[in-house]
């Protein structure tokens, strides 16, 4: 009985910003699940060796370039994902990116890029996929939000401000779906050790910062993401809506 809780087998799962980093760590994790998987991205030779790795696991998997700044790409690359799987069970918006500056350095521009990629993305695909959830009774929308979103740190004022929005933004869909059999919540990770990072984990003073403000005195591996997105993504979390639950290592405890 326990076991089917978790189960996502016949279960298709889209997740953005696939190719890599947290996003690769879901997708296999779902994978593992039993689900199989629409991977989204913009670079197809990075996506295309996730795809290996999950058709490894014994799943099916697709990939798509979607761009998510870009309204029209998000449409047909969803249009496109339904017309080869048919429905989509669980969206998983992870694609995101970020540009460490000052407050009074950073380009409007730059701005720019963070608030549409990390928040209007989530926002766009959103729109694209829910509807056929709505339609078919159920679905999982899980937004990679980001401890960020609830503590502050210098030189991450778009990337804080993107966060804290996918919070509220995760908050206004889980109530807007809650009796339509559609869940919303959010996954608020500490610094894992993924590539959007490199430049932090290169340098020593930074990354002995992290250590040091984290209690569990490191940084986290992406595979530990496994048993919260599976969860999210299950029947386990049915009556679980609206929330944002960090990974952290105990860092939002302070």
């Amino acid at each position: 009985m326990l076991e089917k809780l978790f189960d996502l087998s016949g279960q298709v799962a889209l997740v953005t910003g696939a190719s890599k980093g947290l996003g690769k760590a879901m997708a296999e994790a779902l994978a593992g699940a039993g689900a199989d998987l629409a991977l989204h991205a913009r670079n197809l030779e990075e996506l295309q060796a996730v795809k290996a790795i999950i058709e490894a696991q014994g799943r099916r998997a697709e990939i798509y370039h979607t761009d998510v700044l870009d309204q029209a790409c998000v449409a047909d690359s969803v249009a496109a994902t339904l017309d080869q799987f048919g429905h989509i069970d669980i969206l998983v918006n992870n694609a995101g990116v970020n540009v460490r500056k000052p407050v009074l350095e950073l380009a409007a521009e730059e701005w720019d890029l963070v608030l549409n990629t990390n928040l209007r993305g989530y926002f766009l695909m959103a729109q694209a996929v829910v509807p056929g959830m709505l339609s078919r009774g159920r679905g999982k929308v899980i937004n990679m939000a980001s401890i960020l979103g609830q503590v502050g740190l210098p030189h991450q004022l778009a990337y804080a401000a993107s966060k804290g929005g996918v919070v509220q933004l995760t908050k206004v869909m889980a109530l807007e779906w809650a009796q339509q059999g559609v869940q919303v919540n959010a996954i608020g990770p500490t610094y894992f050790e993924t590539p959007l990072v490199a430049q932090l984990r290169n340098d020593p003073k930074e990354y002995q910062f992290i250590v040091d403000r984290t209690p569990m005195g490191r940084w986290g591996q992406p595979e530990e993401l496994a048993g919260l997105v599976i969860f999210l993504a299950s029947r386990a979390s049915d009556f679980i809506t609206g929330q944002t639950i960090f990974i952290d290592g105990g860092w939002t405890i302070w």
